[in-house]
């Protein structure tokens, strides 16, 4: 079902009817019952409801196995059985083509001739997220942070919450038990900024992302007709686009959990502004960042245990986390190049900035900060190059276009002039609200003004959407980039 479809906000509309209608102590159930109708409406395969359904079973079983025994040993036993069982499920389905032809190509280099074919296999929407969800659970479950969940329907609306379920937020039991099973009172401030933030990221979806796609698209998938400056525009309108793409995702998702009255965990919060890549990376898909911090580099020793420990720690934080975004060795460089930056930034802040600090120098003028800002923007836009191509080749030749001393050949990028116009504007709006979110509330500051100014800035969105909306050829609104993880 497409977040940004009439049909996605009719289901909405009927299930909040019925939510707030029906009685308290069905909520729970009636928001179970819409969580597999959002399953059936997204695909009719029915492989996909045997992936999910294991990975209910299995991570419900593990966990009540888990509450029952004593013996701390066997609690481990169990808990490494049940997260390397849903692993082998997520490796199975999404990287069995990634090893299979990786190692084929290495046997061919030592001299055999081996061939690898392709299977074809269902790949169910946001298998990553639900799956690292499960696994987090069970790991809480196993450390005493939380008690089982004994029902297992409620476990299921746990790990299948449809607004969540294709591309997050990363949640954790122990605050979603007080969020999901708990009656929630009909309240309308939760309705109004609820939609309120759905229509603003369909705004960022369609008419900014949409645009910025097309700029990209052609870019990319053209590269080799663009030198310099080219190459450069497309990574900036790739990494904006991105970002307006999943933030807007996040939108609709965190709006319509609103409106339903459970809170979800933000996984944004203006990271384009961010001063450095740790930085970056604390405010950008915050939850996975969080996911990974508490169930694997803490783990493996995170900070505690030297400066070359930590080095390493962080870098096999970034490597999994490029591999877990795709199927392709590029993602492990995208993920290669983040470790490095933390690395090296965590190197000039133990051993750089505090010299300079004994020599007086201001490092927190506002020069210096937007010094930061530009530099941390460059490298992530460069280590999105390995993100968005295709291979390796391909982010090595463009690269090789950017750093030659070629910068001319501008040519049309595939839009007309209304239309970069309307995306000048667009990011404009999107600029000025990032700036003010970072000091104040804009929804709450929109909600005390006058009813008059209230609806209009909200029904101007809504016809600006309408009017300005990109639906131009091979426009898709199912795609937003992050489902696909």
């Amino acid at each position: 079902m497409i977040l940004t479809s009439s049909l996605y906000l009719t289901f909405l509309v009927i299930l909040l009817i019925a939510y707030y209608v029906f009685p308290k102590k069905m909520q729970w159930s009636l928001l179970l019952i819409a969580s597999l109708i959002f399953i059936v409406f997204s695909t009719s395969n029915i492989n996909v409801y045997i992936y999910l359904l294991l990975a209910v079973l299995v991570s419900y079983i593990g966990a009540n196995l888990i509450g029952r025994v004593k013996n701390s040993k066997s609690k481990k036993i169990i808990q490494i059985i049940t997260v390397c069982i849903l692993v082998i499920q997520l490796i199975c389905l999404k990287y069995i083509n990634l090893i299979g032809t990786t190692t084929t190509n290495v046997v061919n280099f030592l001299g055999a001739n081996a061939n690898w074919k392709m299977l074809s296999i269902v790949v169910p929407l946001g298998i990553s997220f639900y799956t690292l969800i499960a696994i987090g659970y069970v790991i809480d479950v196993a450390r005493g942070k939380t008690l089982p969940q004994k029902n297992i329907l409620k476990h299921m609306l746990f790990v299948l919450y449809f607004p969540q379920l294709t591309s997050g937020p990363f949640t954790r039991y122990p605050e979603m038990e007080k969020e999901l099973y708990v009656e929630h009172k009909f309240n309308f401030q939760n309705i109004c900024f609820g939609f309120q933030r759905i229509i603003w990221g369909i705004f960022k979806k369609i008419v900014i992302s949409e645009r910025l796609a097309v700029i990209a698209n052609n870019i990319f998938n053209n590269y080799t007709e663009y030198n310099g400056i080219s190459i450069i525009i497309g990574a900036i309108a790739f990494t904006i686009q991105l970002y307006t793409d999943f933030s807007g995702c996040m939108d609709i998702v965190l709006g319509t959990s609103r409106t339903l009255g459970v809170k979800l965990p933000e996984n944004f919060d203006t990271p384009l502004f961010s001063k450095s890549i740790p930085e970056f990376w604390r405010r950008w898909h915050i939850t996975l960042g969080a996911w990974f911090r508490e169930y694997l580099y803490f783990p493996l020793g995170g900070s505690k245990k030297g400066n070359v420990r930590t080095y390493i720690n962080l870098m096999i934080i970034f490597l999994v986390s490029g591999i877990w975004h795709g199927t392709s060795w590029t993602f492990l460089i995208w993920g290669a190049l983040n470790g490095i930056y933390s690395c090296i930034d965590r190197i000039i802040n133990k051993n750089i900035i505090p010299k300079l600090e004994k020599m007086k120098l201001n490092v927190n003028n506002l020069f210096y900060k937007a010094w930061q800002i530009i530099l941390t923007f460059s490298l992530t836009c460069f280590a999105f190059i390995f993100f968005r191509a295709e291979t390796i080749t391909q982010a090595i030749n463009m690269i090789k276009s950017i750093i030659s001393i070629n910068f001319i050949n501008i040519k049309n990028y595939g839009l007309v002039l209304i239309d970069y116009a309307i995306l000048f504007c667009s990011l404009i709006l999107l600029l000025i609200t990032s700036i003010i979110k970072q000091k104040k509330d804009i929804r709450e500051l929109i909600a005390k003004q006058n009813i008059v100014i209230r609806y209009a800035i909200w029904l101007s969105l809504i016809m600006l959407i309408i009017l300005f909306g990109y639906y131009g050829i091979g426009y898709d609104a199912s795609n937003f980039l992050y489902q696909k993880f």
